[in-house]
């Protein structure tokens, strides 16, 4: 969750003012300069041609080159005239895109304390806080808002902020943690309207886009940034709630900053083609910025409106990379044990437990699918298998190497 320190400031740095006398020698100095290159110019052509008894030529030569400068004139002012129109119709786009993107505004309780006593007395709601959002959808009487699950977890209460100035409280309708997504819903009376979705995978590397959101909280709301997609197909390691995650992603240079996370990322037609969600920060790094793409978006968000939830087949196990533990562990294992992902721990009445799991059990392969990270079989899971599917799952024992036939199960 980003979080927005109040007493950070901007800073302008003013331009130092350029004194009389500075201006006018610029201004002396251009015009002169002016006037002696016409002069050479025109001067220089009658004398060599005064030479060649040739004047008349050298005044049609004159002409003509005079027209062409008229045409070559006409050319840029047509050019300039086609660029202008093109920024007033990419303003007018944006400016009817940020209607419908949001501020989140995520209010945590916390607990009054009274120094004259060992427990807290009251709680108040505070803001934790601040995020984007956008706008999907109207209806049945509600105004459905897309946003980052890390904008609005562990919220007691959600506020949001419209283009307008207005404000509305906001109920959650579901949040799934691994895809990083959440739906809100508000009054739609208050709302605009949604905002159209395109499709992410038409976008290529180089295709400009542009970044609405608020970055670094409401005060720089429905900020806008310019960029081009960098990359697709982008997977990225992220830490959830709910585990490890390989985070499908766009790569974009459009700055995307603290509370932008939730916000459009935009084609120049003004759809939506993804939800700006992370970038990386680092010493040195700079133009990292990643969004979900449209088209993962929207399965989701269907989902968790018509279930509150995302359901997954599940195991039922806890698991732990071989890389991260301790190599006793690997003192009597063979070679093609260490690297995959041990079991941990097991739930009664799993499909783990059922299908014959075992803490210590070092899992390699899925259905012939190699496997060397938690993240990599969630993945296969979720993406590939649906509940009630048998899987085949290679395991290695001690030294001994088995394969278990494992039911999926509801999560």
């Amino acid at each position: 969750m980003e979080n927005y320190n109040g007493d950070e400031q901007v800073r302008l740095k003013a331009e130092p003012k350029k004194g009389k006398s500075l201006w006018l020698t610029s201004l002396v100095s251009g015009t002169v300069a002016s006037i002696v290159t016409s002069s050479v110019f025109v001067f220089g052509g009658d004398f060599i041609d005064a030479e060649k008894n040739t004047v008349t030529e050298s005044s049609q030569t004159a002409g003509a080159e005079q027209t062409e400068s008229v045409e070559k004139n006409k050319s840029i002012n047509t050019e300039k005239l086609s660029t202008s129109t093109d920024s007033n119709e990419r303003a007018d786009m944006v400016e009817s895109a940020s209607k419908s993107i949001v501020g989140v505004v995520n209010l945590q309780e916390m607990q009054n304390q009274n120094p004259f006593q060992q427990q807290s007395t009251e709680s108040e709601t505070v803001e934790s806080g601040t995020g984007s959002g956008v706008i999907y959808k109207k209806d049945n009487g509600k105004a459905y808002i897309i946003t980052n699950n890390h904008v609005i977890e562990g919220a007691k209460e959600v506020e949001i902020s419209l283009y307008d100035g207005q404000k509305a409280t906001a109920t959650v309708v579901g949040a799934d943690a691994l895809t990083d997504l959440a739906v809100l819903t508000i009054d739609a009376s208050v709302a605009p309207e949604g905002i159209n979705f395109g499709d992410s995978d038409r976008m290529r590397p180089g295709e400009e886009v542009l970044a609405i959101g608020n970055p670094l909280g409401l005060d720089f709301s429905r900020s806008v940034t310019q960029g081009i997609v960098s990359a697709t197909g982008r997977s990225i390691s992220v830490d959830t709630s709910d585990g490890e995650w390989e985070l499908d992603v766009l790569q974009t240079d459009a700055a995307i900053n603290p509370g932008n996370s939730g916000g459009a990322l935009i084609n120049t037609a003004g759809e939506v083609i993804g939800i700006n969600s992370l970038k990386i920060s680092e010493s040195g790094v700079e133009g990292l910025g990643f969004a979900i793409p449209s088209n993962d978006v929207i399965p989701i968000v269907t989902e968790l409106i018509e279930n509150g939830k995302i359901t997954r087949p599940y195991l039922g196990v806890s698991l732990a990379n071989t890389e991260e533990l301790p190599q006793y562990y690997f003192q009597n294992v063979p070679e093609a044990a260490k690297s995959g992902v041990m079991v941990t721990g097991i739930e009664t009445g799993s499909a783990a437990a059922n299908g014959g799991l075992k803490q210590q059990d070092i899992i390699v392969e899925i259905d012939g699918t190699k496997i060397s990270t938690s993240a990599e079989l969630r993945k296969y899971l979720y993406t590939d298998k649906k509940i009630g599917d048998k899987v085949k799952v290679k395991v290695y024992r001690g030294n001994e190497e088995k394969t278990l036939t494992i039911t999926l199960q509801n999560s």
